[in-house]
């Protein structure tokens, strides 16, 4: 355990059952973080496969957990949610929480990256991490979430905001 509190935010995806799906996640994150801090939901076509369209928000939370235990409880709350584990990396999922940013940690370990490349590439990552966390800086780029947001050029634009019912 950390003596200060760290912010971590982390991605949170599915395409199968996806509003009961992203529901137990939320409730997965709240029961074992606390206090989560929710971007809007967005609809967003399956990016690099052909397949039914997702839904995509962020989470941020404060926690005193180590990076590592973080990261494992992601995967054990994706678990819970169905996920099953394969080779095929673009493939449908029920259950897709990724472990966007640790304070600033900058990390790169085998199955930990941080920050997450995705941020930078991916429409339905770096928009509702720029809607909650818009003043923060990248720690490896230095600009803000909303000034990376407002010059994306990358894949995965279209997104659509929906009417969310928690």
């Amino acid at each position: 355990m950390s003596s200060d509190p760290v912010s971590v935010f982390v991605s949170i995806g599915s395409n199968i059952d996806r509003t009961r799906n992203v529901r137990r996640a939320v409730s997965a994150l709240k029961a074992r973080f606390g206090t989560l801090c929710l971007s809007p939901v967005y609809e967003t076509a399956a990016v690099g496969f052909a397949g039914d369209d997702f839904y995509n928000l962020v989470a941020g939370f404060e926690t005193r957990e180590d990076v590592h235990h973080v990261a494992d409880a992601l995967r054990e709350i994706e678990t819970a949610c169905g996920r099953e584990r394969g080779a095929q990396r673009f493939a449908p999922r029920t259950m897709d929480i990724d472990l966007l940013l640790y304070g600033d940690l900058i990390l790169n370990e085998r199955g930990l990256n941080l920050p997450r490349d995705e941020i930078m590439r991916y429409a339905f990552v770096l928009a509702p991490l720029a809607n909650i966390a818009g003043q923060l800086r990248h720690p490896l780029d230095g600009r803000t979430y909303e000034a990376l947001w407002d010059e994306f050029a990358g894949a995965g634009g279209e997104l659509l905001e929906i009417e969310f019912v928690w």
